[in-house]
C-alpha cells in the first residue's frame, strides 16, 4: 500500500505539480494585488508612500511591479531607496534598476548606520542623488562623483527575492512593450477590473514569466494599473530536482517500506508466535524460558495464563521428579543394604566355619582318646580358634554400635606421643617374629590433641597391627606424627611392603573386604578392624586416608592439636 501511494505521488508531482506551482502563485498574485489596491486607497499616500508599498509588494511576492498610466507608461517611482541624514539636511537616495545590482549595496544595512555614498545631485537643492557607490567604509572617489557621508534614516532595499532581482526589475520595459501590441484587445476585461494575464520569455537568458495587469483606479479618476511580473523558474527548476531526487530516493522508500512492513507484521504477529513457541515448549515439557506478553488484551491474558500453568506444571514435575529420586535412592539403599546383608552373612559364615571346623576337629580326636600325646596341643588350638571367634563377635558388636551411631565420644587432652610410644611397644613380640623395627618421628614438641584417648588408642592398635601383618621381614614401620596445617596433627603409618591395588584404595575401608583374596588366616585379620577406624575417624571429623609409597603403604589421619590442661592416659 505504501508503495502503490507512493508511486501515485510522483506521478501526480510529474504531471500535475508544475500546473499546481503556476496557478497557486498565480492566484496568489491577484489576491495580493488586490489588497495593494486597497492599501494604496486607504493610504491616500504620496510618491514616498507609494514607494514603500512597492517595495513591500516586491519584497513578499518575490515579483516586479509598476505603475502604468492611461496611455500604459511607466510611472517612475522607485520602490527602492535610501534616506540619509548628512550636513544637516535629509537626502533621498533611489535606487536605480539599471546599471546596479543586488551584490552593489552593502548587506546588513539598517536604519542607524553610517553609510558612504559617491553620486550625482539630480536636484537644485541637491537632496535627491543618483547614487553610483554605496559603501559604509570610505575609498577614493572617483573623479566626477559627489560623495555623502551621514546617519541612514529610512529605507526600503531587496529582501527575500531571488537572484538578482534589479536585473528583473529592469525587464519590465521590455516586457510593457510586448504587452502594449495585444493590450487593446485586453482593455474591455482591465475596464471591468478583470486581471489580464500574459506569458513572456527573456529571449537573453530563456527564463519564462508570466504577467499580471490589473486596473487601480475607480470612477470619476484617470485610469491607472498595476503591471506585475514573477519569474516561473523556480517552478522549472523545483520540478526537475524533484524529479531527479525521486530516482534517488525511491530505492531507499523501497528499502524502507520492506522494513516497516517487516516490522509492522512482527508487531502483529509477535505475540501469536510467543505463544506458539511457549506451546510448543509446553509439549516437550520445557518450562525454562516463558516470555511474558505484556499487553492488556487477550493476548497478554492468554500468555499470563499460559507463564502461570507453566508454573504449575513446573513446580508438580519438579516434586514429582524429587520423589522419584527419594523413591530410587530408598530402593538401591534397600537393594544395597540386602546386598550388605548377604554378603555379612557369607563372610561371618566364613569366619566362623573354619574355626568351628577346627574346634569340632580336634574335640572329636579328643573324644576319640586319638593322640593323648597332643592333647595339650589340642586344647591349645581349640582355646585359640575360641578367642578368634570372640575377638570377631567383639568386632562385630563395636562396628554394628558406630554403625546405629550409639558411639558418644569423650573428648579429652592428652598426648598422642605418649599414647602412639605405649602401642608399638604393645606389639614387641609380633617385632620379633618378623625382625621389624618401629621408628617414631615427631619433631621437638610433644604433640598434645583433643579427642577420645580410648577410642584414638583403638585406632592406632588397628593401624599398627595392619602395617605390622603387612609388612615385609627385616623392615621397619615408620610412624609420623606431623603439623601440616594450623590446629591440625597428623600421624603418618607407613610399613615396607606390597603395595595396595588401586581397584583396592576405595574399599579397603568396606567390613569383611580384604586386598588379598587368599584370605589367608595367618596374615588376614578380621576384616573389620579398617571399617572400625573408619566410623571413629569421621566421629572425631578427622581427614584420613590412605596411599601407595616408594617403601609401601602408608595410612594417614588427622586430630585436633590442644593447648590445654593434658590428661594422663591409662
Amino acid at each position: 500500500m505504501i508503495l502503490i501511494v507512493f508511486s501515485l505521488v510522483m506521478v501526480a508531482e510529474g504531471l500535475f505539480f508544475e500546473r499546481f506551482y503556476r496557478t497557486s502563485k498565480i492566484h496568489a498574485l491577484e489576491r495580493n494585488m488586490n489588497q495593494f489596491a486597497l492599501q494604496l486607497k486607504e493610504t491616500e499616500a504620496g510618491e514616498r508612500q507609494t514607494a514603500r508599498l512597492l517595495g513591500h509588494f516586491m519584497n513578499e511576492n518575490d515579483a516586479s511591479i509598476s505603475m502604468l498610466n492611461e496611455r500604459f507608461a511607466r510611472l517612475h517611482i522607485n520602490p527602492y531607496f535610501l534616506e540619509m541624514q548628512a550636513d544637516g539636511k535629509t537626502l533621498t537616495i533611489p535606487l536605480p534598476m539599471e546599471g546596479m545590482a543586488l551584490e552593489d549595496i552593502p548587506q546588513g544595512i539598517k536604519v542607524g548606520d553610517m553609510l558612504v555614498v559617491d553620486g550625482i545631485f539630480m536636484d537644485e537643492e541637491d537632496t535627491i542623488m543618483q547614487p553610483v557607490v554605496l559603501q559604509q567604509t570610505d575609498s577614493e572617489t572617483k573623479e566626477g562623483l559627489v560623495r555623502v557621508r551621514g546617519k541612514v534614516t529610512d529605507l526600503m532595499l531587496p529582501e527575500k527575492r531571488s537572484y538578482n532581482p534589479l536585473y528583473q526589475d529592469a525587464l519590465i520595459d521590455d516586457a510593457l512593450l510586448d504587452w502594449m501590441q495585444e493590450a487593446e484587445q485586453d482593455l474591455t476585461r482591465l475596464q471591468k477590473g478583470s486581471p489580464v494575464q500574459m506569458s513572456w520569455t527573456d529571449k537573453w537568458s530563456g527564463v519564462d514569466y508570466v504577467v499580471l495587469v490589473r486596473l487601480l483606479s475607480e470612477e470619476g479618476q484617470r485610469d491607472r494599473y498595476l503591471f506585475v511580473m514573477t519569474s516561473m523558474q523556480p517552478v522549472g527548476e523545483a520540478v526537475g530536482t524533484l524529479k531527479r531526487y525521486f530516482i534517488y530516493i525511491a530505492p531507499i522508500i523501497v528499502v524502507l517500506v520492506i522494513i516497516l512492513s517487516l516490522i509492522y507484521s512482527r508487531m502483529v504477529s509477535r505475540p501469536l508466535v510467543q505463544l506458539n513457541r511457549s506451546a510448543a515448549r509446553l509439549a516437550k515439557l520445557d518450562f525454562s524460558a516463558q516470555a511474558e506478553i505484556r499487553s492488556k488484551d487477550e493476548f497478554g491474558e492468554l500468555s499470563r495464563s499460559m507463564i502461570a500453568l507453566s508454573q504449575n506444571l513446573d513446580e508438580a514435575l519438579k516434586e514429582l521428579t524429587r520423589a522419584n529420586t527419594k523413591l530410587q535412592e530408598d530402593v538401591e539403599e534397600k537393594l544395597r543394604s540386602e546386598q550388605l546383608r548377604k554378603e555379612l552373612i557369607a563372610n561371618i559364615s566364613h569366619e566362623l566355619k573354619t574355626p568351628l571346623g577346627i574346634v569340632k576337629g580336634f574335640a572329636e580326636g579328643l573324644q576319640d582318646s586319638v593322640a593323648d600325646d597332643k592333647r595339650e596341643r589340642y586344647l591349645a588350638f581349640i582355646v585359640n580358634e575360641t578367642d578368634r571367634m570372640n575377638a570377631l563377635i567383639m568386632d562385630m558388636l563395636e562396628l554394628s554400635k558406630f554403625e546405629v551411631k550409639a558411639i558418644r565420644l569423650q573428648p579429652r587432652s592428652f598426648s598422642l606421643t605418649d599414647l602412639i610410644q605405649q602401642a608399638a611397644d604393645s606389639f614387641t613380640r609380633q617385632l620379633e617374629d618378623k625382625r621389624l623395627l618401629v621408628n617414631i618421628h615427631y619433631g621437638q614438641e610433644e604433640a598434645i590433641v583433643q579427642a577420645d584417648s580410648r577410642r584414638v588408642e583403638q585406632v592406632v592398635l588397628n593401624l599398627l597391627s595392619n602395617a605390622i601383618r603387612h609388612a615385609e621381614e627385616d623392615s621397619a614401620v615408620t610412624i609420623r606424627i606431623l603439623r601440616m596445617s594450623p590446629g591440625k596433627v597428623t600421624t603418618m603409618i607407613e610399613n615396607a611392603g606390597p603395595p595396595i591395588a588401586k581397584a583396592d584404595m576405595g574399599r579397603i575401608w568396606d567390613q569383611f573386604y580384604r586386598a588379598e583374596r587368599s584370605r589367608d588366616r595367618k596374615s588376614g585379620g578380621t576384616g573389620l578392624g579398617l571399617a572400625i577406624v573408619k566410623h571413629i575417624l569421621e566421629l572425631h571429623e578427622s581427614e584420613y586416608g590412605v596411599m601407595n609409597t616408594d617403601r609401601g603403604v602408608a595410612f594417614y589421619f588427622t586430630l585436633n592439636e590442644s593447648r590445654g590442661d593434658i590428661h594422663v592416659h591409662e
